[in-house]
């Protein structure tokens, strides 16, 4: 007998000899009840709700989406806040690595936390974000979560740049480059993010860099979802360090594993997001800028948009990009 934990208006029951069809009608049920609960539950549907979380997590589901189907109700997350242009109509053959599965506008993510009850974390109450990054890749110490560090991986890519940073850029993974040096972004696409940095006005060293994943995936093939998911809360704490006023995702990996929304690169792109309290803009993965050039010039409308929220000058042409 499967016994299932429902939270339903404040009440816990259980539901004996669930089948898996009637598992997924719980699960919406479910999810559909986690996006209305007031932000204030009682230690009792709280735990309840851990519970539940926890239980669908070990079935192998992990995300939790609803789609709106009113504009009265407005989404707390991944949600644009508004917009600098039009949007692209047609999608070009070779975006097809910087797209997701296409999913409707409207997909949020529900803003359920992931462990309610797990203890605190090593650089929880440090004040200065230098030692609590260290804290934090202390942490993540010689990783073997997942299985990206018997395939090859050389070692750990954690991070570079300013813990102070105003703005933050998060790629998808390491590549050989990067996978040798230890250092995010070092390769031909780190070097065009350099000169697209230098073309904003400010200095690699005044920003943050880093990747969703911190391990090189064999033969730089796509991240895996559960390697996203195994590796991502780390970046979450590096975020959370950090508090940068603006984050840039590049490419749909990073922009997906952020939002939690599928959706095609031109749907995400011109669009502000409001992550966590930080405004969030996606833009294409340099390296999927080498591969076509014709999309720098539609990176750069992204990157002003970007200038423009951090109060930087905007000049009318790239230069060195």
């Amino acid at each position: 007998m499967l016994l299932v934990v429902l939270a339903d208006r404040g009440h816990l029951r259980t539901l004996p000899d669930v089948t898996p069809r009637s598992l997924f009608s719980i699960f919406l049920h479910s999810a559909t009840l986690a996006y209305r609960m007031p932000s204030s539950l009682n230690p009792q549907l709280k735990h309840a709700l851990a519970e539940r979380v926890r239980f669908y997590h070990e079935l192998g589901i992990y995300d939790f989406y609803r789609r709106d189907t009113t504009e009265s109700r407005e989404p707390k997350i991944a949600v644009p806040v508004g917009s600098q242009r039009g949007e692209a109509t047609s999608t070009p053959r070779l975006q097809r690595r910087e797209e997701m599965t296409p999913a409707p506008r409207k997909a949020v993510a529900i803003p359920i936390e992931e462990d309610l009850f797990a203890p605190p974390k090593p650089e929880a109450g440090v004040t200065d974000p230098a030692r609590a990054l260290r804290l934090i890749r202390e942490d993540l110490g010689d990783c073997t979560r997942c299985r990206l560090h018997k395939q090859g991986r050389k070692q750990i890519v954690f991070g570079v740049g300013s813990p102070k940073a105003e703005l933050m850029f998060i790629g998808e993974a390491p590549g050989a480059d990067e996978d040798d040096q230890g250092e995010p972004f070092v390769g031909r696409a780190g070097q065009l993010l350099n000169n697209m940095i230098k073309a904003m006005g400010i200095r690699r060293e005044d920003v943050y860099i880093a990747n969703v994943l911190k391990c090189r995936p064999p033969n730089n093939r796509t991240p895996e979802r559960d390697e996203c998911d195994t590796c991502s809360p780390f970046m979450m704490r590096q975020i959370a360090v950090i508090n940068p006023k603006v984050i840039v995702a590049l490419g749909a990996i990073a922009a997906k594993t952020l939002l939690a929304i599928n959706a095609p690169m031109a749907e995400l792109r011109g669009h502000w997001y409001d992550f966590r309290g930080t405004r969030l803009a996606v833009t294409y993965h340099p390296a999927f800028l080498l591969r076509d050039p014709r999309q720098k010039k539609e990176a750069w409308k992204d990157l002003q948009m970007v200038m423009q929220e951090l109060g930087l000058p905007v000049p009318a042409k790239a230069t060195g990009v």
